[in-house]
């Protein structure tokens, strides 16, 4: 990241892509959505992954213009608020990761029709909208020279959330082929956004100590 945090075409690097890809991409969300909307029909599912994404998209937007703004207002770093990130993926991604050592949980037969709300909690935040992606996009944006390198930045996260839609909506179709994949698809991802979230803490700390 301090790659990303120095250069000048930051927009231009993949490496920015792959990171939003990572901390706001479509593998974390298939699972949760498929047990979210177990009990709803096929109309109601896509009501709420819309809902839920339409949410995501204005809550990444404001994030990044209203971030940047409270930043500077109070004199946070960039290199500080990366740090921030680095910490809250290390930490969730360790918790998950360790989380796959438990012993199952028993599985709570529920009946109910999820609620519109769903789509809003746990759904769009923090399943899609994690903590950590919301502080990347600030992050991001507020290192972008100008307006459009931003919507760049933006445009990416958008195209994310459009992935993240056509998962949900085909959730059940692709459940079943991806059921004996997604675990272990889910502890590879899950190291490797540890590594990420140390990566991040250990780039941003060296930035603040050459600052």
């Amino acid at each position: 990241m301090n790659k990303l945090i120095k250069s000048e075409n930051m927009v231009n690097n993949p490496q920015l892509f792959l990171l939003l890809f990572l901390m706001l991409g479509p593998f974390k969300v298939l699972g949760p959505f498929v047990k979210i909307t177990k009990n709803a029909d096929l109309t109601l599912l896509r009501k709420i992954a819309l809902r839920a994404i339409l949410f995501s998209i204005v809550s990444l937007v404001l994030a990044a213009f209203l971030g940047e703004n409270i930043m500077k207002n109070y004199g946070i770093p960039v290199p500080i608020l990366a740090l921030t990130a680095g910490i809250i993926l290390f930490l969730v991604a360790l918790q998950n990761v360790i989380h796959q050592f438990n012993p199952p949980e028993p599985i709570a037969e529920n009946d109910k029709t999820p609620p519109m709300s769903v789509a809003v909690y746990p759904l769009a935040f923090p399943v899609i909208v994690t903590p950590y992606g919301i502080a990347a996009v600030i992050v991001f944006t507020a290192l972008s020279p100008d307006l459009n390198s931003k919507l760049i930045v933006l445009a990416m996260a958008a195209g994310i959330m459009l992935l993240n839609l056509l998962v949900m909506l085909f959730a059940r179709t692709l459940i079943k082929p991806l059921s004996l994949i997604l675990p272990i698809l889910g502890a590879i991802l899950g190291v490797i956004q540890v590594a990420l979230g140390v990566k991040i803490i250990y780039n941003s700390w060296q930035a603040l100590v050459a600052s």
